[in-house]
């Protein structure tokens, strides 16, 4: 097998990392969570985003109402770590009973 002087072989744990994220740790990473217009949303919401990012700024949250009032939007941006933190992040999200659609 030859390989080029200005690139390195490349292993298969080499291309399995790059296979499995095309992002770059640590990153802010925006997550759109929608669900009912219902009160305890957003702090739901909030509470999640803490126990996966401790330095969640609150203050960052962006709010969108659907036309008819019913939804809510809600975008958090985390700092993201790993796959696996986001991935933890989304199921946790996808599964609480005040949340309909996490994107």
């Amino acid at each position: 097998m030859s390989t080029s002087k200005d690139t390195p072989p490349s292993t298969p744990a080499d291309a399995g990392a790059r296979k499995d994220s095309l992002i770059e740790y640590p990153s802010l990473f925006p997550i759109k969570v929608m669900g009912n217009k219902v009160d305890g949303l957003v702090a739901a919401i909030t509470a999640v985003a803490h126990q996966f990012d401790p330095q969640f700024d609150a203050s960052t949250i962006e709010l969108r109402e659907s036309k008819g009032g019913n939804y809510l939007g809600v975008t958090i941006t985390v700092t993201a770590t790993s796959r696996e933190q986001l991935d933890e992040l989304y199921r946790t999200l996808s599964t609480h009973p005040m949340v309909k659609v996490v994107l």
